[in-house]
């Protein structure tokens, strides 16, 4: 996760058909709010949040479908690890010249590569849209989000969250990249360090304070509160390792394995 991150609208005709897929659990949109001030409002649930949209993140290997919905059967449980087991590690680099910027302005719509880019609307508001319910947008915009209701997957947390207190929400990138600095990306060409800054399968809108106390730690050293989605946000997050060629540490590669019965 990266909480200090800077945030970057787009048009009607591209928000609605993202609209239409996040009724139909498709992951499109997305605002991220960051260090503005605590949302009001928000409300804790008496468990895990859940929506009824949230999507098994072996179902959703795109990651353009929302939420992080817990891994239970064993079926799934099993594929999950076979799934980590394919991780290489190696030890933690230093974090020498890691800045954001090497990552492309936040939150740039212009990444190639990755799902909904150059759609006319900033990665942030792509990730509130795709993840959020009951949206209200800017007057005279149909992409900057500045009101939504979040179930939260990393605390089971129902947010509701307002643009004018922002900090409440904050958007995680999974993989955080500080982290794959310090395990090679920054031997990469900036366009693929932009990619994966943007790329909507290592991005989850959180509760601003679980983002914050997670910064850029690995699974060994933070996992969600939430214990159900612990195996499910192992999974994205080796899915991204995987993606882009990231090495993980070798005690976070066996945490990860544990938190899915390995």
């Amino acid at each position: 996760m990266e909480r200090n991150e800077r945030r970057a609208s787009r048009g009607r005709g591209a928000r609605a058909a993202l609209a239409l897929a996040a009724t139909a659990a498709l992951a499109v949109g997305c605002e991220v709010v960051g260090p503005d001030g605590p949302s009001s409002g928000s409300a804790a649930s008496g468990g895990p949040a859940s929506d009824g949209r949230a999507v098994s993140p072996l179902k959703n290997p795109d990651g353009t479908k929302p939420g992080l919905a817990p891994l239970t059967a064993e079926a799934d449980r099993a594929e999950a690890r076979r799934l980590i087991e394919r991780l290489a590690t190696k030890g933690r680099g230093p974090r020498t010249g890691y800045e954001r910027d090497e990552f492309g302005h936040a939150w740039m719509d212009t990444a190639d590569g990755v799902p909904l880019a150059r759609n006319g609307c900033d990665t942030r508001n792509d990730l509130l849209h795709r993840d959020g319910q009951d949206l209200r947008f800017r007057s005279g915009s149909d992409c900057v989000v500045v009101s939504l209701t979040l179930h939260d997957p990393y605390t089971g947390r129902t947010i509701e969250w307002r643009k004018a207190e922002a900090a409440e929400v904050q958007i995680d990138h999974v993989v955080p990249l500080s982290y794959s600095w310090q395990m090679g990306s920054s031997r990469w060409p900036e366009s693929k360090r932009r990619q994966l800054a943007n790329d909507v399968l290592n991005l989850l809108p959180v509760e601003g304070r679980a983002n914050s106390a997670k910064s850029d730690s690995g699974p060994a050293s933070w996992l969600p509160p939430n214990k159900a989605v612990r195996c499910s946000y192992a999974v994205r997050f080796a899915q991204v390792a995987l993606k882009y060629g990231i090495p993980v540490t070798a005690p976070d590669k066996s945490m990860m394995l544990v938190q899915c019965g390995g």
